[in-house]
């Protein structure tokens, strides 16, 4: 190779280089190849961890966990900033395992990507579902099913009855390692958690399409006379996937993933209530 050759390939490297933009990042701890800063965090109290590492890189810092960049807030002045003057720049959802399957790839309003879908779907949720009108007019449904949750309490009478234990919560909550490694597509079936997570969602899908399909047929006429035949949250949902004037259109996924957030909520907040 001539001299004249290897000085235009280093001027091409140097060109490369200062093209490169300069990295933007917060300071964060020397991370290793492979599992990045996973090691300093091994250990019985990670927050303590974490706070240690706050104290010699800041409020703000980057912890690389396998594959994940992920960001470290540690101050309440930090966390402002975060969450509410840059929170449309760290609205981004991750999009892990549990949510790409209980969520139907994530298209709830929870764990949809911020962007048009969930302007949308937030607009529907404010007007639609949550206006003062709207809940009044659901009032006897919630009535309806506390007392059918009371009635099966007093029928088992005598016996304990767990009302907290939720399979799809513990099963969402084990740590899986695929999450942290998306490029090694074969760690999702390490472990049995992306096979349980499968299994669970084929039967809450299953529910949920019957609860569409009841409705579908209530709206069909077939219940037209029952004095219980009221719009309820299926029947406000399924007007944005039946009516193709709309601007906005749900799919039936994207349906199924607004009532299991919707149904899981309202769950939770009546045990908390009975308890």
């Amino acid at each position: 190779m001539s001299v004249k050759h290897e000085k235009d390939t280093s001027e091409e490297i140097k060109g490369v280089l200062k093209a490169r933009p300069v990295s933007k990042l917060p300071p964060g701890p020397w991370k290793l190849p492979f599992i990045g800063n996973i090691h300093q965090l091994i250990g019985s109290l990670p927050h303590h961890a974490l706070r240690d590492l706050a104290k010699k890189y800041g409020p703000l810092m980057i912890l690389q966990v396998g594959e994940i960049p992920t960001p470290v807030v540690s101050s309440p002045e930090m966390a402002k900033e975060i969450m509410k003057t840059h929170d449309v720049e760290f609205a981004f959802r991750p999009q892990i395992t549990v949510t790409e399957i209980m969520s139907y790839n994530s298209t709830s309003i929870v764990f949809a990507p911020y962007g048009e879908y969930w302007r949308n779907l937030r607009k529907i949720c404010t007007l639609e579902l949550l206006s003062t009108r709207r809940v009044q007019s659901f009032r006897h449904l919630r009535e309806e099913e506390t007392a059918n949750l009371i009635r099966c309490v007093a029928s088992n009478a005598g016996s304990p009855i767990n009302l907290t234990e939720k399979e799809g919560l513990r099963v969402a909550g084990i740590f899986n390692i695929a999450d942290i490694y998306p490029s090694i597509k074969c760690l999702h079936w390490i472990g049995g958690v992306k096979s349980k997570l499968l299994s669970l969602h084929h039967e809450s899908d299953s529910i949920l399409e019957t609860i569409i399909s009841e409705h579908r047929k209530k709206q069909q006429g077939e219940n037209i006379d029952d004095p219980e035949a009221r719009e309820d949250l299926v029947d406000v949902l399924l007007k944005y996937h039946d009516n193709p004037k709309l601007e906005f259109f749900l799919t039936s996924d994207n349906i199924k993933a607004v009532l299991l957030v919707s149904v899981s909520i309202s769950s939770k907040l009546l045990l908390s209530v009975l308890k």
